[in-house]
């Protein structure tokens, strides 16, 4: 049997029009955006299928649009192949709330309303601090963590060989994006981002997330659910909620996750949500992996296909 593990986009994979040839295609799809929209009281929908650009991006909308449109894929995704198993989720960052709800640990409504309050609070936090963040390219783990001690910076992401984000103070990214290339990195960007994510930067919204986690249900998830703090199964829900309030400052461990699943015998990934990032990291580590994505109506129809359906 081919173990598959579902794949949840995370923050800036949000694009204008994402999911909306789905929602003009199947009314079920239509359904979901519907029942987002009166759960969060105003027009994501909109948004998501509309923008513009500007209003997208802004961190409150652009983790619960990408939370409902992946959500959204992996509904049809279900209803299209009711036969498909999966074994294992994994999610980057927000997508991690995400592959929780896919794994039944978190209610749909929940997980929108979670999504939405962490972005508010992580814009809060961006708001009260000058940060920024970097993609370093080419340069392994070990000379990426010595740049960041020197510059006074964090390591964000680890997400595929060769591909490192950095996070933290602006001036400071500033500093080590000169040292990584002094160093040897083919590369070192600084990113459009409106903070410093996954750094010590965004601490103030840590407390008022993990109150919001104590008012909902969270329960064990039916399939293991990668951590992206441990890059291991989370274990049941108490530290879930741990997990996903430690998640804000520590660093994703994207390429550790991926090779769990890897180790573990996993050999088909299907990336459910706007892009193909998780996926091209995937190809990154292993080549003979079966990889397929589900973003809108084309890239369904192409999974169907390769499915058998």
């Amino acid at each position: 049997m081919m173990k598959t593990a579902l794949l949840f986009a995370g923050q800036g994979a949000q694009v204008v029009g994402m999911g909306r040839d789905l929602a003009e295609t199947f009314p079920s799809a239509r359904a979901w955006f519907d029942r987002a929209n009166a759960v969060l009281g105003y027009d994501l929908a909109a948004i998501c299928f509309n923008g513009p650009e500007e209003e997208l991006t802004k961190t409150e909308h652009a983790q619960p649009g990408i939370f409902l449109v992946g959500w959204v894929a992996f509904q049809l995704l279900s209803e299209r192949v009711p036969s498909l198993e999966f074994h294992a989720t994994a999610g980057l960052s927000l997508g991690e709330f995400t592959a929780l709800a896919a794994a039944g640990a978190l209610s749909f409504e929940d997980g929108l309303r979670l999504v939405r309050q962490r972005g508010r609070f992580m814009q809060a936090a961006c708001d009260a601090t000058r940060g920024g963040m970097a993609a370093v390219i080419g340069l392994d783990e070990a000379t990426t963590h010595a740049v960041c001690a020197e510059a006074g910076v964090a390591v964000a992401n680890l997400n595929c060989p060769g591909q490192i984000v950095i996070s933290g103070e602006a001036d400071k990214i500033a500093r080590a994006v000169e040292l990584a290339k002094a160093r040897g990195a083919r590369k070192a960007i600084p990113l459009a981002v409106a903070g410093a994510y996954h750094s010590p930067l965004m601490a103030s919204a840590q407390a008022p997330l993990e109150a919001e986690l104590a008012r909902v249900n969270v329960t064990s998830p039916r399939v293991p659910v990668i951590s992206n703090v441990t890059a291991q199964p989370h274990e049941g829900a108490e530290a879930i909620r741990a997990q996903l309030v430690a998640q804000v400052t520590a660093t994703v461990r994207w390429e550790e996750s991926m090779r769990w699943l890897l180790a573990q015998g996993f050999t088909r990934f299907i990336e459910l949500g706007p892009g193909t990032t998780l996926t091209g990291f995937l190809k990154r580590m292993d080549k003979s992996v079966h990889l397929l994505n589900v973003a809108d109506v084309p890239s369904l129809e192409a999974t169907l296909k390769a499915l058998g359906v």
